[in-house]
C-alpha cells in the first residue's frame, strides 16, 4: 500500500511524514522566470535606450550590458509559444553568463527591475533581489540575497532611489525603503525606512532624512 501524499505550495509532493517548507517559501511566480517583468509600457529598444542614457551614454559601460541581458531575458518571456521562444532562451543564457564572466554581476531574469537604475563600475554584484525600484543606485561588491541557505526564497526589496554603498550586503525579506541610504560595507538584516540611513554590521539606522519640500528650490 502506497504512503498518502501532502502537496505544498511548490505543486511538488512529499511523503507524509517529510517536514513540508514553511509557507512564505512558496516560489512565486516571477521567481523562476515565468512572466516578462521589464517596466510596462515601454519596448525592449526604448529600455535599452534609457538604460545607456542612465549609464552615462558609455557604451562599453559593464552595468549597461547586465541591465541590457537582464532586458532581453525579460523580454523573451513575452514570445509563445515556449516553442518558440527556445533559441532566445538559449541566447540569453549565454549571454547571461558572460555577463557574470567579464563584468562581474549576476542578475537573474527573475528580478523586477525597475527604470533608471544605476549600476556604478563592476564586479562582486550579486544582484538577487526580489525586486529593485525605480533610480536605485547600485556600486561595486555588492550582495542582495537570502540570508542562509535554508531560506531560499526571502530575498530583499530594494525601493525607488535607493543608494546603495560598496561592499553592502542586503540579505532576506528585508525592505529597503525609497530613498533610503546604505553605507559601504553594511549588512542589512532587518528593513530600512524610506529616507533612512543604515550603517554598520549588522546595519543600524542612525538617522532618517528629511522629505524634500516641494518649494524647496535651493535658491536664496
Amino acid at each position: 500500500m502506497s504512503q498518502p501524499t501532502a502537496t505544498t505550495a511548490h505543486d511538488s509532493t512529499l511523503t507524509l511524514g517529510e517536514e513540508a517548507a514553511p509557507a512564505h517559501h512558496a516560489l512565486p511566480v516571477h521567481a523562476v522566470g515565468g512572466v516578462n517583468q521589464n517596466p510596462e509600457g515601454m519596448g525592449l529598444f526604448a529600455l535599452w535606450r534609457e538604460d545607456l542614457r542612465t549609464h552615462d551614454g558609455k557604451l562599453f559601460e559593464q552595468g549597461f550590458w547586465a541591465l541590457a541581458v537582464h532586458r532581453y531575458g525579460n523580454w523573451r518571456m513575452s514570445i509563445r509559444p515556449k516553442l518558440l521562444r527556445l533559441p532566445f532562451s538559449l541566447v540569453y543564457k549565454i549571454l547571461n553568463k558572460h555577463v557574470e564572466w567579464l563584468c562581474g554581476i549576476s542578475l537573474p531574469d527573475t528580478v523586477k527591475v525597475g527604470r533608471r537604475v544605476r549600476l556604478w563600475h563592476h564586479g562582486g554584484m550579486i544582484l538577487h533581489a526580489a525586486s529593485i525600484g525605480d533610480e536605485a543606485q547600485v556600486r561595486q561588491n555588492t550582495t542582495f540575497g537570502v540570508v542562509r541557505t535554508d531560506h531560499h526564497f526571502e530575498m530583499p526589496v530594494i525601493g525607488a532611489r535607493a543608494d546603495i554603498g560598496c561592499g553592502a550586503c542586503v540579505l532576506g525579506p528585508v525592505t529597503v525603503g525609497e530613498s533610503a541610504v546604505i553605507g559601504a560595507n553594511a549588512v542589512v538584516l532587518k528593513d530600512v525606512p524610506p529616507r533612512g540611513v543604515a550603517v554598520g554590521v549588522p546595519a543600524k539606522v542612525i538617522k532618517v532624512m528629511d522629505a524634500p519640500r516641494p518649494d524647496d528650490t535651493g535658491g536664496g
